[in-house]
């Protein structure tokens, strides 16, 4: 077979393959990969922190613009007269120094622009940061991050199968039908005040500018006003369905949840090993500790506090061991066991098993030494008259 016929037979080949193949990609842009199957589990609280914490939280974006729309459009209304009469000041004195001023030498014209330009606009911007925070604030309460702004530039190539999944998702034709209703009722609004208002606007070229400027401007907020309202009212279904997807997109499959339990909750058998290997450490350690310690402090009966001190390479007395009831038992039969004096001091034992700074194996703080050089001195004492009897019979 020639190499003609050979590439005519392949190229034949490959395109009765294209058309299934093809068709089997365009269906794939219609499958959500956040609402896979097997995510059938609610998301957990641990997941839901970690989601806020990267910026991902539930929040209704047309209460935002609502307010972002209402409350300027009230202080609009009334701020109208001041800044009606600063603009006019701003026109009259340009009509003034018309003959003057070079707008191309003198700089004081942009000066001047810029300070009536800030005191028209800035109330304005200011109130309408405000409302943006607190509408903000409201829904999602205080949270601050960066993530949802840092740079990511494996979103820079466009992918066209996830730009195709999200036109079809859910998402995608919910927005789609948001944005239609949004523009439908700002055109009902507005058709409706126009043409309630035909007659003064037919009628505008027979009146005076002020008139018309009222007229123009009345119209004008209550459009914004109505508009922010029904906005608003489109806001709570939109927070509901809001809330609804954030939980769909976020669940999780039960091989995670088992995971994350295993992670942050832990197997109650592991849990159970983890105390019997250290309560067994723990006696182990008593059986050595408690010999070289020079006293034993008790509550008599609930407490025991193990205390060594050596002058020479000690800076102060350490606990060597302590515990309560059957632990305390267990220091008190090894202590007498070895010859180790038990001292019963009420305060000081509580004191050192209830000091949140001390620790077995730590040197005691100087606020307790004074009290606990008394016991010392007391056992050394009683010591050193055991060791003289002993020298003496």
């Amino acid at each position: 077979m020639s190499k003609l016929a050979s590439w005519e037979l392949n190229t034949i080949y490959s395109s009765q393959q294209i058309i299934p193949c093809s068709l089997k990609i365009h269906l794939q842009w219609f499958a959500d990969e956040e609402d896979a199957p097997g995510r059938t589990e609610e998301p957990s609280e641990h997941k839901l922190r970690e989601l806020r914490k990267e910026g991902q939280v539930v929040k209704s974006q047309e209460l935002v613009s609502a307010l972002g729309l209402l409350i300027p459009a009230f202080l609009l209304l009334a701020l109208a007269p001041s800044m009606l009469n600063t603009c006019k000041e701003l026109i009259r004195f340009f009509f003034e120094r018309a003959v003057e001023l070079d707008p191309t030498k003198d700089a004081i014209i942009l000066a001047v622009l810029l300070r009536y330009f800030v005191r028209l606009a800035a109330p304005i911007m200011i109130v309408a940061f405000i409302a943006a925070i607190i509408s903000n604030v409201a829904q999602v309460g205080f949270l601050f991050t960066t993530k949802p702004i840092t740079p990511d530039f494996s979103k820079v190539l466009p992918k066209i199968g996830q730009y195709f999944r999200r036109i079809f998702s859910v998402d995608g034709v919910y927005n789609f039908v948001k944005s239609i209703a949004k523009m439908a009722i700002i055109g009902f609004v507005a058709f409706i005040l126009i043409y309630s208002e035909k007659d003064k606007l037919l009628r505008l070229q027979e009146t005076s500018i002020m008139m018309g400027l009222t007229t123009v401007g009345t119209i004008a907020i209550k459009m914004l006003i109505i508009s922010a309202l029904l906005l608003g009212a489109l806001s709570i279904p939109d927070l509901i369905f809001q809330r609804w997807r954030f939980r769909e997109r976020n669940r999780m499959t039960r091989y995670e949840v088992k995971e994350e339990q295993k992670m942050y909750e832990a197997d109650p058998q592991i849990q159970g090993r983890i105390r019997s290997r250290f309560r067994e450490l723990l006696r182990q350690n008593i059986r050595t500790a408690v010999p070289k310690a020079d006293v034993v402090v008790t509550n008599p009966t609930h407490l025991a506090v193990a205390i060594q001190y050596d002058q020479g390479y000690m800076e102060g007395p350490m606990i060597v061991a302590m515990g309560e009831d059957e632990m305390a038992a267990r220091i008190r039969q090894i202590a007498q066991e070895n010859d180790v004096p038990l001292v019963e001091n009420k305060p000081l034992a509580w004191a050192l098993y209830r000091d949140p700074k001390i620790d077995v194996g730590d040197i005691i703080p100087r606020e307790y030494w004074s009290t606990v050089a008394l016991v010392l001195s007391k056992v050394w004492y009683l010591n050193e008259e055991k060791r003289r009897r002993r020298m003496s019979a």
